[in-house]
């Protein structure tokens, strides 16, 4: 698998993602939108946003792994946000996105959004190629 991560000179340097990622691995992983939610479906910190990014990124390692996935193998994530303010909400989202992910920094998009499921403040769904 391979995962070439590209910035280039003539577009802003993102801290916290990749402008383009080439993807030349074999088999296409699609993980649909983890939701802040414990093993037994229950939503897990009620209105506290740092809270939930850091149960929908576990949550998300979780279903790589069931993959045979890592969080290396991510090419590209969506992050759903209610109410999205950038100054308030991306430090938290990146304080729990670098939980999972680390040093790499996969393609993505960031959308507010008006509401998710009630009392749902985030969602991550991810696209991954692995050998």
């Amino acid at each position: 698998m391979a995962l070439k991560c590209i910035n280039p000179v003539d577009l802003p340097a993102p801290q916290s993602y990749t402008q383009v990622v080439v993807a030349t691995g074999s088999k296409l992983v699609f993980v649909s939108g983890q939701e802040p939610e414990d093993s037994d479906g229950n939503l897990v910190g009620p209105g506290d946003l740092a809270v939930q990014a850091r149960q929908v990124y576990a949550n998300l390692g979780r279903a790589l792994a069931a993959a045979g996935a890592g969080p290396e193998h991510v090419a590209r994530i969506t992050i759903y946000v209610v109410n999205y303010e950038r100054d308030a909400c991306l430090p938290i989202i990146e304080a729990a996105r670098k939980t999972l992910f680390g040093d790499h920094k996969p393609a993505d998009v960031v959308l507010g959004v008006t509401s998710l499921s009630p009392g749902y403040l985030i969602e991550v769904d991810a696209i991954a190629v692995i050998d």
